[in-house]
């Protein structure tokens, strides 16, 4: 095998009696998504609605989430091929707009951003509209209402963000105009009158004027109020006023002016000026919502207050939103006064003003790297950028418990016990946490170069760390994973470390390096570089996850240049190896997988490169993480005679049987 001119050696194990006539096979298992963790509420907004099957509706990576908070279910419109970034729910609360950017596909082809059109009942696709008329990928989006959604009002990211009005039905483009070269942020048709558009941004409101194929703007005059860098979001009240929410705190209420027929003729359309200035909240509002009553809701961005106003804008109510949320990026109204919030930490809060709020999903902020599955129970660990580290219940589909780590968490695994799980940093610092209590054990440092790999051995006795220094650290492991002893380094890589993996008995490393090697390590007899490597080539693995192996090699694409690849792991049962790709793809081959060109089920959703990849304790289960999108996902495995543990739940037991039928 070549990888970058790079001749990489491996030996065929013995029991490959008839290598020549392997074949390589699709897999008979094949993965389904299960659940989503997160939400994309960091950056985007106009991003949660309650649909009338009682459902949210929201995104994140290249997902559409249908999540039922009462039934507990997640359903998954998965036909995007780049990240969603906006979402329009029409006027029956049932058909879907949501809006992608434009991506790449592998071979670095640019992909067209469109708005999908899709029945949330079904998840059919009804339309995929502006396939070549939006540059760079769709901003904003809203559904007429007056005449029951006829029509769609688009906006790209394009430098003159074209903004563009389409026929729902037939998926034809009526009107198209350049609106402006600063950033919009939302659009709304009047829900009186289809004809005026609206749309607001950076240091703009535009009124605009629909008819037939043109479209006309006008300029919303601040005059004797301050103009204010941003304004973020704006609604329409019960008496068609217009209500703008802006970065300085404040609700300016434009209402409608009859026009001036005498200077301007008899064919001139009314227009808006500000009547009222409210002080609403310190730093910007993110959002602004009608609820059913009359009453306006709006989210503050800096003081993270929730606040309810009165028709007229008096302060009715208010809450503040924990910190550790974040502040409201987006405002829903659920059924029974229940309020839904979305937050700019990836939370998605339910409950009401009186009540306070809970989370009922949240996810990672910043890039995704460190995973490790649970020995013997549906429990998963992640860490990221954004220094938490969180525990999931993946039969609950909950967040477990998170906690603040002190640096950046690149990896982490579980000790075979369950009871500890450590985490290495960035700094070449690595911490061990009791998995019940959350607190840390103890804390211990290993170079001054980023950890890329923690692995406890199969029996738990030794504890091996990889760093970007090019060693692998070897400690003794005491009382359960309580207690630590340094017992030697293995020097010989002239790369960073990359993946490990222990053998059966516990005594043995194989190791991959940033330049290719794979080297294996005698670890009880004194962390000794095995030189002959065709004595280890029928070793059999505890574990499989280093993406360079005899058994693997079969997953690298035509052409790689070895960092195509981020990660791999092998089941439990030894019948499939999962493949995490830097093309936002997670892949599922036959295992072994020792020819080259081997076939794979390919899984689309993830909006960023795939950084690692897990099964579950009993193969139920796969976790992949996207990098930058920050999403967690959790695929059910199904088909195949997978040999399953005796400890399945119940939960997990029909949700598979479900699985199998689909």
């Amino acid at each position: 095998m070549f990888l970058r001119g790079r001749p990489i050696t491996m030996y065929i194990p013995s029991d490959f009696l008839n290598y020549e006539e392997l074949r390589m096979e699709l897999p008979t298992e094949k993965l389904k998504l299960d659940w989503v963790y997160g939400y994309r509420g960091r950056d985007c907004r106009s991003n949660l609605y309650v649909l009338t099957s009682g459902e949210l509706v929201y995104f994140i990576a290249c997902v559409v989430v249908l999540y039922h908070v009462q039934h507990r279910t997640q359903r998954h419109y998965l036909r995007h091929t780049d990240c969603v970034r906006c979402l329009a729910v029409h006027p029956d609360k049932v058909r879907v707009a949501s809006g992608q950017m434009a991506g790449v596909d592998k071979d670095g082809k640019p992909l067209q951003p469109s708005v999908h059109i899709w029945d949330s009942s079904n998840l059919n696709t009804l339309l995929e509209i502006g396939q070549g008329s939006f540059e760079r990928g769709v901003g904003s989006l809203a559904f007429s209402t007056a005449d029951e959604g006829a029509y769609l009002c688009v906006i790209d990211e394009s430098n003159e963000h074209m903004l563009s009005v389409w026929d729902c039905a037939r998926g034809t483009k009526q009107a198209e105009i350049k609106s402006t070269n600063e950033s919009v942020l939302t659009v709304e048709f009047n829900p009186q009158d289809s004809s005026n558009i609206i749309t607001t941004g950076k240091s703009h409101v535009y009124f605009w004027t629909w008819s037939g194929s043109s479209l006309t703007k006008k300029q919303g005059i601040f005059g004797k109020y301050k103009k204010p860098k941003f304004i973020q979001c704006f609604v329409f009240d019960t008496n068609s006023d217009v209500l703008t929410g802006d970065s300085e705190g404040n609700i300016l209420t434009w209402a409608r002016v009859p026009a001036d027929i005498r200077t301007l003729g008899k064919g001139a359309k009314e227009t808006y000026q500000i009547s009222k200035q409210t002080r609403a909240h310190e730093g910007s509002i993110f959002s602004l919502c009608l609820c059913r009553d009359g009453s306006v809701l709006s989210g503050g961005g800096k003081d993270r207050r929730l606040v309810r106003w009165s028709p007229s804008l008096s302060l009715l109510q208010e809450v503040e939103i924990p910190e550790q949320f974040g502040a409201v990026r987006t405002i829903a109204e659920g059924d029974g006064g229940e309020l839904l919030v979305g937050t700019t930490r990836n939370a998605l809060l339910r409950g009401s003003l009186a009540e306070g709020f809970r989370p009922i999903i949240q996810g990672h902020t910043d890039e995704l790297w460190g995973l490790g599955t649970h020995p013997s129970r549906d429990l998963f660990v992640t860490c990221a950028h954004d220094r938490q580290l969180c525990m999931w219940d993946s039969g609950e589909h909950t967040l477990a418990w998170s906690t603040t780590l002190e640096e950046t968490g690149l990896c982490a695994d579980f000790h075979p016990s369950g009871k500890v799980v450590t985490v290495g940093f960035s700094s070449g610092r690595w911490v061990v946490l009791d998995t019940e209590t959350q607190q840390v054990l103890s804390s211990y440092i290993d170079g001054n170069e980023q950890l890329s790999v923690v692995r406890y051995s199969p029996d738990g006795e030794f504890l091996a760390i990889g760093s970007h220094d090019n060693f692998i650290y070897i400690y003794s492991v005491e009382d359960s994973g309580h207690k630590y002893t340094r017992f030697g380094r293995c020097t010989g890589h002239s790369s960073f470390i990359t993946h490990l993996d222990w053998s059966k008995d516990g005594k043995f490393i194989m190791s991959n390096s940033g330049d290719y090697e794979i080297l294996y390590w005698d670890v009880a007899g004194g962390c000794k570089l095995l030189r002959n490597r065709f004595e280890n080539k029928d070793r059999e693995w505890a574990s499989y996850t280093c993406v360079l192996g005899f058994h693997v090699f079969g997953v690298w694409p035509d052409g790689s240049d070895g960092t195509d690849i981020n990660a791999l792991c092998r089941s439990h049962n030894e019948r499939v190896v999962a493949v995490a790709d830097d093309f936002c793809k997670v892949h599922l081959f036959q295992y072994p997988c020792a020819k080259p060109k081997a076939p794979s089920h390919v899984y689309g959703g993830h909006g960023s490169h795939v950084t690692n990849v897990r099964f579950t304790h009993n193969d139920g289960h796969l976790i992949s993480m996207g990098g930058k999108d920050t999403s967690i996902f959790q695929w059910r495995v199904v088909g195949g005679s997978l040999a399953r543990s005796q400890s399945l739940s119940s939960a997990s037991v029909s949700s598979q049987d479900a699985g199998v039928s689909t």
